[in-house]
């Protein structure tokens, strides 16, 4: 309580004076409520722990109270307590070097913090530059002696402690800094003083200098306005425009480059007189009045005197530029109207005098009279303007144009000329129209020439080039046809020569009218390249290949006669051979279904027609022969037969492979009977049973007809029972069951054959009922020939019960019916 009384400087209520344990908490709690009454928040702390002597909670207290009453009150531009002290350690180190206040820790290690905020308040107390930043024990020591010494500051920390620990403790160092505050107080107040009347003074100094500056400023802007407005009253006129072109460029410059400065000038003198004005008022100082002359007012006066010596120098500029300008653009329209003329009627004159009309043709006469046509035009149209040279010249005479001499002697050139070109033009016209109408009988001539000797030249063009084509033709009517179209075009050889000679005639009629009149004739005929000599030469050259043409023709009709008869020769022979292979093939075909006889009997008569078929052969051989001739005749059609060679051939093929494999079928079917041990009645049910369910009757039954069938012979089978069938009938899967086949099948479902079974039970007799069989027994038992078959073929036996030398049996049985490898 006398803590709080003493840092406060305010009475607490009275103590209790007892020395028992609810006294001490009773003051205790006293004190705490005067600190709860000054707008401090006591967290976690208690009286009981106070009086229990809970250190951790003393000092907690104390630490509030200093900061409340200590720290809390210190303000610095309008922040308190810790962020004001630290504003203010830093404001007053900032001059000192190795300095820098951020915190209340590790910013005071080095002691110079300390040093120089005694240094800025009382600087004979400490030498500041003798300190050193590596020597933090003495800068600390320095400054916590010097502190207690002089400004009554206690010593509050130890300098050992601050350098030995990383991060001092920042309530202590808050603490004793803010002493340091406390103590300078007084030196801030006389601080603040002193700022105010430098204040004061600096505001005073601004002023006088801000009058200077509106003194100064006014009087260059008036002298400038004075030099300036003579200039702009000058109204010396100027005889050419160069001269008045660059007084607007002077003028120009004026308004661009010196005048924006002196605008610039007059606004900143404004405002700084208005400034003035306004920090004197705020200030308390009396207004200011400009020496006389130099007052606003007065400078704005001139300015406007400036401004409108300004404009009437615009306008006078203006308008002499526009007079100026009216002449030379006169005399500039005169000199361009007079180049633009002079350069059309350059090498008009010459153009004129050429005599190329005698020279041309008479296209190129109707093209110079065009021509000369448009020239007159663009004459006639020039007739303005040079009306408008003359009347150029005229005005600029009036206006007394400096260079009016030159002007005139110019204009009168161009109308001598202008009259030089009339009458040229009008000579030139006649020669012309002259020329042209010489040119035009000659020109229907060679016109009528042309129409007529471009279809005769096609003519005989075409004429020689059929002479002259190749022909290829395969029969006599082509060559018939050949041969009359040759005769037609030999019946119209008098009428050309007659359009020959009546073209020729026009020709020569050209020639006499060109000698008679002495016509230069530049060229040939200009609508045709067909000259006369040309047309001689086709026609002698038609001439010559016509009896060319004939010769060939006969050549090429006997050829035509001799593959005729090849083909005839041809036919006659194909014509017999053809049916008589294709007879021969269904009667083996018929043979080979049919059961007339038994199978010997079908063997002997199918030997018997491959006997006769063998002896056909010379009649192929001679067909071959003649065949042969057709084609190095090069003959590939003939209307006499539809059979070529090829089919011959293929038939003839077919036919020998038809009767070989129909005897091998046959001589098979008998094989099968003998082992099967089938009759001739059976064979022929077989034979009878295959034909009905061959339905395409190719000697082959499909996979659904052979199903067909069996059903039909009382087979009930499932799928998997008809693929094991058919894997038997059909073992190449090509979908098909042949005859032989089939009679393999029913003859293995009908016949009483040897199975893998019965043969297993018969080797299981001579092995006496064992599952294995040894050599000696198979040697003793069967001949040697096939006990050492069975021997080599036999695999050990690897049964529980086997002995030396026995051998598997049943797997041997199996191996021979081809039910596993042997």
């Amino acid at each position: 309580m006398l803590l709080l009384e003493v840092i406060s400087g305010e009475r607490l209520a009275k103590p209790e004076r007892g020395k028992m344990r609810v006294h001490k908490i009773s003051n205790v709690n006293k004190a705490l409520d005067f600190i709860a009454s000054k707008g401090v928040k006591l967290v976690s702390i208690g009286a009981e722990e106070i009086v229990d002597g809970n250190a951790k909670m003393t000092l907690g207290m104390i630490w509030t109270i200093i900061l409340r009453f200590a720290i809390q009150d210190i303000s610095v531009e309008e922040t308190s307590a810790k962020e004001g002290l630290l504003l203010w350690c830093q404001r007053k180190t900032a001059p000192y070097k190795n300095v820098n206040i951020q915190n209340f820790h590790i910013s005071w290690k080095d002691g110079l913090g300390f040093c120089a905020l005694i240094h800025r308040h009382r600087p004979e107390l400490i030498d500041y530059g003798k300190l050193r930043k590596d020597d933090p024990l003495t800068n600390l020591n320095t400054a916590f002696d010097v502190a207690e010494r002089y400004l009554d500051i206690p010593k509050m920390l130890d300098a050992e402690d601050i350098v030995g620990t990383a991060r001092p403790d920042e309530k202590a160092i808050m603490t004793y800094v803010s002493s340091f505050y406390h103590a300078f107080s007084g030196a801030q107040k006389a601080e603040t003083a002193a700022n105010r009347i430098c204040k004061v003074l600096a505001v005073n100094q601004e002023n006088e200098q801000l009058m200077e500056d509106y003194e100064k400023l006014a009087s260059d802007l008036l002298e400038w306005i004075r030099r300036t407005i003579p200039w702009l009253e000058n109204r010396a006129p100027e005889n050419t425009m160069q001269a008045m072109q660059q007084k607007l460029e002077d003028f120009r410059d004026y308004r661009r480059l010196h005048k924006p400065p002196k605008v610039q000038e007059k606004c900143q003198l404004e405002i700084n007189f208005n400034t003035l004005q306004t920090k004197l008022r705020l200030s308390n100082r009396p207004a200011f009045m400009p020496s006389e002359g130099k007052m606003v007012s007065d400078i704005n006066n001139a300015w406007g005197c400036l401004e409108q010596a300004e404009k009437g120098y615009e306008e006078w500029l203006l308008n002499e530029i526009r007079r100026l300008e009216r002449l030379d653009h006169l005399a500039e329209k005169f000199r361009q109207k007079a180049c633009i003329h002079e350069s059309w009627t350059d090498g008009k004159e010459a153009m004129l005098q050429q005599k190329d009309y005698e020279t041309a043709t008479l296209s190129e006469i109707k093209a110079l009279l065009k021509k000369h046509e448009a020239f007159e035009s663009d004459l006639a149209a020039h007739q303005d303007r040079v009306e408008q040279i003359a009347a150029i010249a005229q005005e600029l005479n009036e206006l007394d144009y400096y260079d009016s001499p030159s002007v005139n002697a110019r204009c009168q050139k161009i109308c001598d000329q202008w009259d030089n070109l009339g009458a040229l033009t009008q000579k030139r016209r006649e020669a012309l129209e002259r020329t042209e109408k010489l040119l035009e009988t000659i020109d229907q001539l060679y016109l009528e020439y042309a129409k007529r000797a471009a279809p005769f030249n096609n003519w005989m063009e075409g004429a020689m080039e059929d002479l002259q084509d190749t022909f290829i033709v395969h029969t006599i009517e082509e060559i018939q046809g050949l041969t009359t179209a040759h005769e037609q075009f030999k019946a119209t050889l008098p009428d050309a020569d007659k359009e020959r000679q009546a073209i020729l005639g026009i020709h020569n009629e050209v020639s006499k009218i060109v000698q008679t009149y002495h016509v230069n004739m530049a060229g040939t005929n200009p609508y045709t390249t067909i000259t006369p000599q040309e047309i001689n030469g086709k026609w002698d050259h038609v001439r010559q290949l016509v009896p060319r043409r004939d010769q060939a023709l006969m050549e090429e009709h006997a050829r035509q006669q001799h593959n005729e008869r090849l083909r005839k020769q041809f036919g006659a022979q194909a014509n017999v051979i053809g049916p008589w292979i294709q007879t021969k093939m269904e009667e083996i075909g018929r043979i080979s279904i049919e059961m007339h006889g038994t199978l010997e009997d079908q063997l002997n008569h199918l030997r018997q027609y491959e006997k006769s078929i063998v002896n056909y052969k010379p009649k192929i051989d001679q067909l071959e022969g003649d065949h042969q001739q057709i084609q190095e005749a090069l003959i590939f059609d003939n209307k006499h037969t539809n059979y070529t060679m090829e089919h011959i051939r293929v038939g003839w093929e077919q036919l020998l492979t038809t009767i070989a494999r129909t005897t091998n079928e046959v001589e098979n079917q008998i094989l099968t009977r003998d082992a099967k041990g089938i009759s001739q009645e059976q064979m022929n049910e077989f034979r009878a049973s295959f034909n009905h369910f061959d339905r395409k009757k190719t000697g082959m039954m499909d996979a659904e007809d052979f199903r067909t069938c069996l059903i039909s012979i009382g087979y009930n089978m499932g799928e998997a029972e008809f693929a094991r069938i058919m894997s038997i009938v059909d073992p190449n899967r090509i979908g098909v069951v042949t005859f032989q086949a089939f009679i393999d099948f029913m003859s293995r479902e009908t016949a009483d054959t040897d199975t893998a079974d019965q043969v297993m039970a018969s080797f299981k007799i001579l092995a006496g009922d064992k599952n294995y069989i040894t050599v000696d027994e198979l040697r003793r038992e069967l001949p040697p020939d096939q006990a050492e078959y069975c021997i080599a073929r036999m695999a050990p036996y690897t049964g529980l019960d086997s002995v030396p030398g026995a051998l598997d049996y049943m797997s041997f049985s199996t191996a021979l019916y081809g039910e596993s490898d042997l």
